[in-house]
């Protein structure tokens, strides 16, 4: 396995292969993923442990969804969203094999691309 900090946590990928990832996202209480969308990448997050919320971009308008273990989400590529942590949270995550392929529009630790914040 292989462990990938984080400024909000850290990812565990647990499978990585030409065609498929798995990945376990730990993300830390408070702290939230960069709003982001993938132009390529198609992925499936499960939520493990803890609490999150969940923004996705429907009809222009962020939509917010409290996400609690058990629950899933599929995300397309184009699909704007972002999580963050409500408590000590740990994601399953599988998606195709693009682990670069992250636009980001916001971030709160300075890594968003000014150049696609129009999305």
């Amino acid at each position: 396995m292989t462990k990938v900090e984080k400024p909000w946590g850290y990812e565990l990928l647990w499978a990585v292969t030409d065609r498929y990832i798995g990945k376990i996202i730990h993300v830390n209480a408070g702290h939230a993923l960069s709003l982001q969308y993938h132009e390529r990448k198609d992925e499936t997050i499960l939520v493990w442990s803890g609490r999150v919320i969940l923004e996705v971009k429907e009809d222009g308008q962020l939509v917010q969804r409290e996400m609690a273990p058990g629950k899933s989400i599929h995300l397309a590529p184009g699909t704007v969203h972002r999580i963050t942590a409500l408590e000590e949270s740990d994601l399953v995550e599988v998606s195709t094999p693009e682990l670069e392929d992250v636009i980001r529009l916001e971030d709160n630790y300075g890594r968003a691309d000014p150049l696609h914040r129009s999305k």
